[in-house]
Order: structure tokens, then C-alpha cells, then sequence
């Protein structure tokens, strides 16, 4: 038995507003399919949730899901798929785009059903188009909805429902789209590790995904990570799929394979300090670009490079007398870049805050030390600032992530009663 296990597809990304991003994520997932499935002949293809990168799903979009998911059709190759936080249907529906591909018979969307706090699955129906597991000659995958902050409570319930319906010999596979302690880039808590384990006595495989750089745990729990990059902060991590072979024993092979179509990205970083006038900051980064950056070929059939310039440090005068739009225009035109991200994160001394981070920070920990920096500035909560910041961008992302505001509420209150919580210290013997 073969199969491709992909997530974080993220179709309609519209990456730093550039009319050619869409397109990107696109070819990037119709090449590992026809790379990874269709020409290794694969038996299905399992798809981790974030499908879509937003719920609601531009026509170009739905053209490009239809045309790669119509391909695999054609070849026979069957699509099992997930919903994630990015495509998830609403609160308030029981539609999603998902759905409507199940219902075209494009993809299996395998979600369990819960009644009377107890998850239960259903085997899948072509009758009604809806189920919580499907068999696929001698695998039978399982489906799990989008838990967000309530992973490690809902593990246990699954856990169960998969024990009791697994089938003799089988190889069992759970698709689940959740971030895995020390694995984690979101903010929102992760699945922690022992929880994850639960689920080896049920499972043979867990297919993660939503985390957006590759892992897997004791040959057994595998995350591909994201097809193409989001945001520039993911450039350095590892992404791509796994392709994976089971035996006749269940024993499993499994290979990461990232030799697809990407967007190349270039970051560059360019500290001010020191500078007292703005054309010597300009000769600086333009200096800084042509030592570092190779100009992009017209003829190479690469893909042309998205560079990030990120200007650091203390500036020692007002940002407005930068040239921005001058380092901006002879950068490009220097390298033949698609588009040159510039990113003026100097600041005034007396306005700083997280300025001791690593310049090569990710956007979610420099997030999170600017809120620590601002929580300290108030003498309420200096005693608790780890656990406060929590609270604060976890609900931020739980807002951007649309779920209800009981979920959000419910958050809120645990880390309230958790930053509240006496810490117990040690005292050692005195002699």
C-alpha cells in the first residue's frame, strides 16, 4: 500500500497582495501531485485540513481545487480529506467548500459526530455523502474536526471512538489538524505529547497537519508541513510531503519529499544605528543587496525570488526621511525580483520594546515579546506575564480563527484562573 499525505495546501493565498500568489500555491500542489501521486501511483491521498487558506473561496480558487482534485479523479486516485481552521464551515452553517467538493464526489470530507458529549463515527456512505471513516483496500482512515484550544480534551473521547471501530488486520490512519507540543509556531496551547500518545494503542498512523514545517514522532505521527510558504517568516523551515509505503507486516516507509515548484525567498536584514543621514542608510541596504543577493535570470525557468529587506535597530531620526520607495525600486531592479518586501522595523530608543531579540525572530515569538515587554511596563501583572500574554494572543487568534465567543469566553477564564493559581517554590534544608 502507497500513499501521498499532504497539508496546509492553502489555496487563494493571496501572499503580500501579489496577483501572482494564488497562482503559486496552486502549481506548487498540482506538481506534487502529479509528481508524488499520480506518477508513484499511489493508492489514495489524505489531506490534512487548510485545504483553502479562507472560508470563502474566490471562483480562480475554486477553478484551481477543481482542476487538481479532477486529475486525481481521472487517475483513480481517491482524496480523503479534512477540514482545518482555515476552511472550516462557519459556526452558523452547515456548509463549507469542502462539503460541496464531497457532494461533487471530489474528495471523502470524514468528520465524527458528537452527541450527548460523546464522539461516534459512521462509517462513510455514498448514499448521503457524509461519514466519519472510509476504508480504502486495507486502510481504514479516520476523520477528526478542528479542535483549536481544546485538543487535549477531545483526544481521549477519540481515542475511544476509534478503538471501537477498528477493523481486523487493518491499518489504521487518523487525519488530524492540531499544533503537537514542541513542535508548536501558533499560540494558541498544542496537543501535548502525551495526550498524541494516546491514540498509538487505536492508530497506526496520525497524519498531522497545520503546523506549517515538517516532523514526525517514533515513525508513527508525521506532519508534511505547508506546500509553499504563507509568510516570509517560514522561509528556513522544511515543507513539502510525505510519501508513504506500508508492508504486509504494517510496518511503515516513510520518505519526506520536497522536489516541487516553489517561490524562492531571500530575507536581508540592515541595522540603522549609527546612521545620521537617511542616503548613507539607502547606499547601506542597496550595498547590502547586491552583495547577497545573485540577480535573477530572465531565461531560468525558476520561479523569480520574493526578498524581504528588514531594517533594524534605533533610527536617529524620524522614519519619514527614509527612502523607502527608492530602496525599493533600485532593489528590484538590481535583483529582478517578483516583489521586494521592506519591512522598516527601527524604532526611536526611547520607544523600544523587545529590542533585544534575535533579528531572525518569527513573527508569532517577536508578537509575543512585544506584549510580555508591554504587560511589564504595568506593575499588576509583573508577576504573571507569561501566563497573561497567553491569554492575550490566544484569544487574538481564536478572534482571527472566527471561533465562538463562548470558545474565546471559556479561554479567557481558564488562563484567568490559571495565572491566579498560587506557584509553589521549593525551600531547601538550612544548616
Amino acid at each position: 500500500m502507497k500513499f501521498l499525505h499532504i497539508s496546509d495546501v492553502h489555496l487563494g493565498c493571496t501572499r503580500y497582495q501579489l496577483e501572482e500568489s494564488p497562482r503559486d500555491f496552486f502549481d506548487a500542489w498540482l506538481d506534487v501531485i502529479q509528481k508524488y501521486a499520480i506518477t508513484e501511483k499511489v493508492d489514495f491521498v489524505i489531506m490534512c485540513g487548510d485545504f483553502f487558506h479562507k472560508r470563502q473561496v474566490p471562483p480562480e480558487t475554486m477553478n484551481y481545487a477543481f482542476a487538481g482534485l479532477s486529475l486525481l479523479k481521472d487517475k483513480g486516485i481517491p482524496v480523503i480529506s479534512i477540514e482545518g481552521n482555515h476552511d472550516q464551515k462557519h459556526n452558523d452553517s452547515d456548509y463549507s467548500w469542502l462539503r460541496s467538493l464531497a457532494n461533487w464526489n471530489l474528495l471523502y470530507l470524514l468528520e465524527p459526530k458528537i452527541k450527548e458529549g460523546k464522539m461516534y463515527y459512521e462509517k462513510w456512505s455514498e448514499d448521503t455523502g457524509k461519514g466519519g471513516f472510509i476504508d480504502i483496500g486495507n486502510a481504514r482512515i479516520f476523520g477528526s474536526d478542528w479542535f483549536g484550544a481544546s485538543a487535549n480534551k477531545a483526544i481521549p473521547k477519540l481515542t475511544e471512538s476509534i478503538a471501537e471501530n477498528q477493523r481486523e488486520g487493518a491499518f489504521h490512519i487518523l487525519l488530524l489538524h492540531t499544533d503537537v507540543e514542541g513542535h508548536q509556531t501558533h499560540p494558541i496551547p498544542a496537543l501535548s505529547i502525551e495526550n498524541l500518545k494516546k491514540l498509538k494503542s487505536a492508530t497506526n498512523y496520525v497524519a498531522l497537519g497545520h503546523t506549517h514545517k515538517c516532523y514526525e514522532i517514533d515513525n508513527w505521527a508525521f506532519n508534511p508541513g505547508s506546500l509553499e510558504i504563507t509568510k516570509i517568516d517560514e522561509f528556513k523551515e522544511v515543507r513539502g510531503a510525505w510519501l508513504v509505503e506500508v508492508d504486509e507486516n504494517l510496518e511503515i516507509n516513510a520518505k519526506h519529499v520536497r522536489d516541487y515548484t516553489q517561490r524562492p525567498f531571500k530575507r536581508l536584514k540592515f541595522d540603522v544605528s549609527g546612521f545620521a543621514d537617511t542616503k548613507e542608510i539607502t547606499e547601506g541596504v542597496l550595498q547590502t543587496v547586491e552583495n547577497e543577493v545573485t540577480r535573477h535570470d530572465e531565461n531560468s525557468d525558476e520561479p523569480q525570488p520574493i526578498i524581504e529587506i528588514k531594517l533594524t535597530g534605533h533610527l536617529g531620526f524620524p522614519n519619514s526621511n527614509l527612502e523607502l520607495d527608492k530602496i525599493r525600486r533600485k532593489a528590484k531592479e538590481m535583483t529582478n525580483a517578483l516583489h521586494i518586501l521592506l519591512k522598516n522595523h527601527s524604532v526611536p530608543v526611547e520607544y523600544a520594546v523587545a529590542a533585544d531579540v534575535d533579528e531572525d525572530i518569527s513573527r508569532e515569538k517577536l508578537e509575543r515579546r512585544v506584549v510580555e515587554d508591554l504587560i511589564l511596563r504595568d506593575n499588576r501583572y509583573k508577576t504573571r506575564t507569561e501566563e497573561v500574554a497567553e491569554a492575550v494572543i490566544g484569544a487574538k487568534r481564536m478572534v482571527l480563527n472566527d471561533d465562538s465567543p463562548e470558545k474565546i469566553a471559556d479561554f479567557i477564564a481558564l488562563k484567568t484562573l490559571e495565572s491566579n493559581e498560587p506557584k509553589v517554590e521549593s525551600v531547601g534544608n538550612e544548616s
